[in-house]
């Protein structure tokens, strides 16, 4: 069960506390593109979504972008934003964490994946030893597949918040924000 626990959860990725990542050793982020930085129908990124990670780059953090996502969709925001990216990754399998890490010369330590989905960024972040942040999804607008994966993630959630192995606080949380969407 411990390998689906997040390190944290946080609503956003604003509210991810930078100075304490830096305090663990942390150096990279590997973060997801759609509902966790961009909303999943949209093709801008909002202004406040820049400044974090330009804020999250001042501070020294490399960045990489680690997304299921379609090749050229994901080739776009890392031409707009300037940062590497890893496109149609098939997380939670190690390859695409792996490639991330290499482009940003970092070991698993000195990385933490940050991403909206138990089953992909936080199982697979977690199967390569690295820091795992789970944040609420920016939209309830998904694939259908992906729809139902969300049943099964919050089952999951609760369960893990049962046996005290996540903050139950949080997933309460992120269970009324998925009903407020």
């Amino acid at each position: 069960m411990k390998i689906f626990c997040p390190n944290a959860i946080v609503t956003r990725v604003q509210e991810i506390p930078l100075k304490d990542l830096q305090y663990l050793g942390i150096r990279g982020l590997l973060i997801d593109l759609d509902n966790t930085l961009i909303r999943w129908d949209r093709t801008e990124i909002d202004e406040d979504v820049k400044r974090w990670l330009k804020q999250a780059h001042d501070m020294g953090f490399s960045i990489c972008f680690v997304s299921n996502g379609l090749k050229e969709r994901v080739r776009r925001f890392s031409t707009i934003l300037g940062y590497p990216a890893v496109g149609r990754a098939v997380k939670p399998r190690r390859g695409p964490f792996r490639h991330a890490l290499k482009l940003l010369q970092l070991s698993p330590s000195e990385a933490a994946v940050v991403g909206d989905q138990l089953f992909t960024d936080v199982l697979g972040g977690n199967r390569m030893g690295m820091y795992t942040i789970l944040i609420n999804p920016l939209s309830d607008k998904e694939l259908r597949s992906t729809r139902l994966v969300r049943r099964l993630e919050r089952r999951m959630l609760l369960r893990l918040a049962r046996q005290g192995l996540v903050n139950a606080g949080h997933v309460e949380s992120r269970m009324k924000a998925g009903n407020r969407r």
